[in-house]
């Protein structure tokens, strides 16, 4: 599987284009044969007491930094995994990802893709202890995923509150790149409220960038703040190679927290549905269509027995750019938020609730409708 995504051609000339992919870091990846590079992510540890030496005016890191590290190093756990490999003479691959202690009991929160596939996973701790650990739940979509194991008395991760993060801030990381263990890195906080595609097929919003230095072998551990809380959860790092190049990105802990609680208690994480497909309306798609409109939503294709189904959502009919194409509803509000494209639409509908009825205003030849929708639940399997 190709873990890379390609974001934008930044740079051309006689030398030719200079492309950028967003590398969803797989764990540090070894069979019998290879060295793959890949999952990377620094966990990052809060401190309880940390005092701040200022010093001239300015904070002491150094003090900061150690301090974080010595009170945070005993919640980052190593992971280990396993996946089957098919075929003849393909041994099974092991990788080795990050995560932390979430609850004394025994809950551990990490990357989803540090386990996902995984035929067996192991949670090694600070002190050498190792667990055998079940996997409570995955959550795709926001590369969360909680694991448990038998242990009791565990010193839990001190979490903080990612929404009060701001660019400039400290960022620590601890954890496990290329298999050194309890290894740490600090930089800043690059940038918040980052939209990013990901290899898993879904776009991750709210991310927080930082340039602490995340590699292979660190996704599932946390993002630091100079207090030792942690606010994010590193998943991915933004490169023309496979390595670190100073643009990383983590999981917001609020999330991270909402989808882990959703976990815990439900096996999964409810969301609300609408039960469509559809693609950006540009002005120049709505030229090449003779729509009046020039964004929004167009509707492709509407799911059997899906809320939007129930409400008189109308897909499109043929394929995109031949002679008998036939362009559906565009979507243009949804719960009394207006969209300019999907990622909107989707935002609107996750704000709302299971079972809620909104309504949802569309261009439909020629005219503005409206129409109410009953959310459904988000099926499993999408």
């Amino acid at each position: 599987m190709d873990r890379r995504v390609y974001l934008a051609c930044i740079a051309s000339g006689a030398a030719g284009a200079l492309l950028m992919y967003l590398v969803l870091l797989p764990p540090w990846e070894v069979s019998s044969r290879t060295l793959v590079a890949g999952e990377g992510t620094l966990i990052l540890h809060g401190a309880r007491n940390v005092e701040v030496v200022v010093l001239n005016g300015s904070i002491d890191v150094e003090e900061v930094v150690q301090g974080v590290y010595r009170d945070a190093v005993e919640s980052v756990v190593k992971i280990e995994v396993e996946r089957n490999v098919t075929g003849e003479g393909h041994p099974a691959v092991e990788g080795t990802g990050s995560g932390i202690i979430y609850t004394e009991d025994g809950y551990i929160l990490t990357a989803d893709h540090v386990v996902a596939n995984a035929s067996s996973i192991r949670v090694v701790l600070y002190d050498g202890r190792s667990y055998e650990a079940e996997l409570v739940g995955r959550d795709p979509m926001t590369d969360i995923a909680v694991l448990r194991i038998p242990a009791k008395h565990l010193k839990p991760a001190l979490l903080g509150n990612s929404s009060e993060v701001e660019p400039g801030s400290i960022a620590i990381a601890i954890g496990n790149p290329y298999g050194l263990a309890n290894s740490v890195s600090y930089g800043i906080v690059s940038g918040v409220n980052r939209s990013i595609e990901l290899g898993t097929g879904y776009r991750m919003r709210g991310i927080i960038q930082t340039d602490t230095a995340i590699n292979p072998g660190n996704s599932g551990g946390p993002l630091l703040n100079s207090k030792g809380e942690v606010v994010g959860i590193n998943t991915a790092i933004f490169s023309t190679g496979t390595g670190f190049q100073g643009i990383g990105f983590a999981i917001p802990i609020n999330t991270a927290r909402y989808v882990a609680d959703s976990i815990i208690k439900y096996g999964k994480v409810p969301r609300p549905w609408l039960g469509i497909t559809g693609i950006d309306l540009t002005p120049a798609l709505a030229r090449a269509l003779n729509l009046s409109i020039s964004e929004g939503a167009l509707v492709m294709s509407v799911a059997e027995d899906s809320p939007a189904e129930s409400a008189g959502i109308r897909a499109s009919r043929g394929s995109l750019g031949s002679a008998n194409f036939t362009p559906g509803d565009v979507l243009i509000e949804v719960g009394g938020r207006k969209v300019a494209n999907m990622d909107d639409v989707v935002q609107a509908v996750i704000s709302h609730s299971i079972g809620e009825t909104i309504e949802v205003k569309l261009y439909r030849e020629g005219r503005i409708i409206s129409l109410r929708v009953t959310l459904g639940e988000r099926p499993p399997n999408l």
